[in-house]
């Protein structure tokens, strides 16, 4: 009720003193890819280099994007961009032209050849497309159709979406977004092993059976409004996931779990970004049947600086608490790492603490990075390296873009490590999860992971993706809780937990496994936004005790429209 209020109170004071504001570029569009190849290539765009916090402010990108068009068009290609990225450039702008400088009188290939009744497809980017000088509104269908075939596994592996999408402007002071589909699924084995084990669908809230089978059936649904109090301050409002890194995966915050209601306000000025991310989450604990669930809740803190202008560096606080379902109005300050020091020792609550860099090299590589640990407390304080209390991760990459010389062909390369118990609270309460799932890496902890990623587009309508992922993990047994999942209190079981001791806890300790997942997808653009894809994935699973091992070989085409294509990248 405190969140809530202070959100309605904060909308109707900065309605009156908002001025032309933003709405969001998606996690998963395409452009994402876009925008990482032209940071790199530039090296030194201060506006590019502050990319930490997603889904991107699409207003700036797009003035940045139209930045670089006006160089192309007066002959300076500044930033060495192939005839793709151009491609790829005018497609961003163009699905995108509500925040450009140019339009379609400027920019005559944006105009669809089959405009009707000025409002149906009047761009290729948008079925329904309404721009005026007051009021901006494109709708989407949102489609996605995924069929497979796995081995040793007899019934149907499908992904059946549909829905739409929407985004608008209102008076240049408010913008707005939504997104949401209806979704019935049955994964590869990973996904029913994770459902299985978890009571939850990766990425999703609350679900059930469909029809007879062991698939599941479930509603995705985001959205927001978002206004600038001034031209340094964004306030966003709204239902939907965050990401907080350079990589692959986030230690910090990443977009596996479900999304979740929060309050957020971004503060760029120069060359300086800040963030605050105010959630309200659903704790592990979660009941069944027609019941209110409790709540629990975050105050997320990340600040970033371009301290030379290759050279981006970063600090992350997350605290996460709970209170009888209301959020404790202490945590609403602002200052990062202030919540740490502040907080009720003696309460469900746990903090997280980080650092993150990204640097820019020879307009062809970027090394990124973050290391994270936990915020001790007066009864946690880890007594040798392989103490139960001793949490830290860290992460490693690099991304080499036009590698070898070969155009639009990018690599990445990546390391993940997590100690055990990182994410975890006690009494299944200060955990950073929602709805049963790690709010950071998929895998929660305990485990190293080596990610290998190859990205290339060959001709402008061509996409081919690898991916190659090796996991070691150590899990919890029938009986003891050695760290996995972060969604088990670490109470010992003296206190009436599961944790079987102080130390130690070297890394992977538990029940052992090693895993590979491999996948190959080639997708095509027969029209705007519309993909056909085709997808091999390879999974290899094995447990240390029992020689237990599971090869599992998914064949998969797709057909989706203006969505993301549904990945088991776990």
């Amino acid at each position: 009720m405190v969140l809530r209020t202070l959100i309605i109170f904060l909308v109707v004071i900065s309605y009156f003193t908002s001025i032309a504001q933003t709405t969001f570029i998606p996690l998963w569009a395409k452009e994402g890819w876009l925008l990482d190849r032209m940071e790199i290539k530039a090296g030194t765009h201060n506006n590019l280099n502050l990319s930490v916090v997603k889904p991107y402010m699409r207003k700036a990108y797009v003035e940045t994007a139209d930045s670089i068009r006006h160089l192309l068009l007066n002959g300076n290609n500044l930033y060495a961009l192939t005839k793709v990225d151009q491609y790829n450039l005018d497609r961003f702008q163009a699905n995108n032209s509500e925040y450009s400088r140019y339009d379609t009188t400027s920019m005559p290939g944006w105009k669809s050849r089959k405009d009707f009744l000025g409002f149906l497809w009047p761009t290729k980017g948008n079925m329904i497309e309404v721009n005026t000088k007051d009021f901006y509104l494109s709708i989407n269908p949102a489609i996605n159709q995924q069929q497979s075939i796995e081995t040793d596994f007899d019934d149907r592996v499908f992904v059946n979406s549909k829905g739409v999408i929407l985004r608008g402007l209102v008076a240049g002071k408010i913008g707005f977004h939504l997104y949401a589909t209806d979704n019935q699924e049955q994964g590869p084995i990973q996904y029913r092993q994770f459902v299985d084990s978890n009571r939850a669908v990766p990425g999703a809230g609350f679900n059930k059976n469909f029809k007879e089978g062991t698939g599941r059936d479930y509603f995705d649904a985001r959205g927001s409004v978002s206004w600038n109090v001034t031209n340094y301050v964004n306030m966003q409002f709204g239902f939907d996931q965050h990401f907080i890194g350079a990589g692959y995966r986030s230690l910090f915050l990443g977009n596996f779990a479900p999304p979740h209601l929060f309050l957020k306000f971004n503060t760029r000025i120069k060359k300086f970004n800040y963030t605050n991310i105010f959630s309200e989450l659903y704790p592990p604990n979660l009941t069944g049947g027609d019941r209110l669930n409790p709540k629990q809740y975050s105050a997320t803190h990340h600040l970033s600086f371009n301290a030379t202008p290759w050279l981006n560096i970063g600090a992350f606080e997350t605290v996460v608490f709970d209170e009888l379902s209301t959020f404790r109005v202490q945590y609403l300050q602002p200052v990062i790492f202030l919540n740490t020091l502040l907080r009720d020792k003696e309460s469900n609550t746990s903090s997280l603490l980080g650092f993150d860099f990204k640097a820019n090299m020879l307009k062809h590589v970027q090394l990124y990075g973050q290391v994270l640990t936990q915020g001790f407390n007066g009864t946690e304080k880890p007594e040798g390296n392989e103490s139960w209390a001793s949490r830290f991760g860290f992460q490693g990459g690099v991304k080499y873009v036009d590698a070898f010389g070969l155009k639009n062909l990018d690599l990445q390369a990546e390391y993940n490590q997590v100690r055990p118990f990182m994410y975890s609270g006690s009494e299944n309460q200060g955990s950073w999860t929602n709805y049963r799932q790690s709010m950071a890496h998929p895998l929660g902890a305990n485990f190293r992971e080596v990610i290998g990623i190859l990205r290339y587009q060959p001709i402008n309508k061509l996409y081919i993706f690898a991916r190659f992922n090796y996991m070691q993990q150590g899990r919890d047994s029938a009986r003891f809780n050695f760290g996995s999942n972060p969604r088990v209190d670490n109470a010992s079981v003296a206190e009436g937990g599961r944790r079987l001791r102080d130390a130690p806890y070297p890394m992977f300790s538990g029940t052992g496994f090693k895993g590979a997942n491999t996948a190959i997808t080639i997708s095509y653009e027969l029209k705007e936004n519309l993909f056909v894809d085709l997808n091999n994935l390879y999974r290899l699973y094995k447990a240390d005790r029992g020689g237990v091992e599971t090869n599992s070989n998914v064949i998969t085409i797709g057909l989706r429209w203006n969505m993301f294509r549904r990945d088991y990248d776990y």
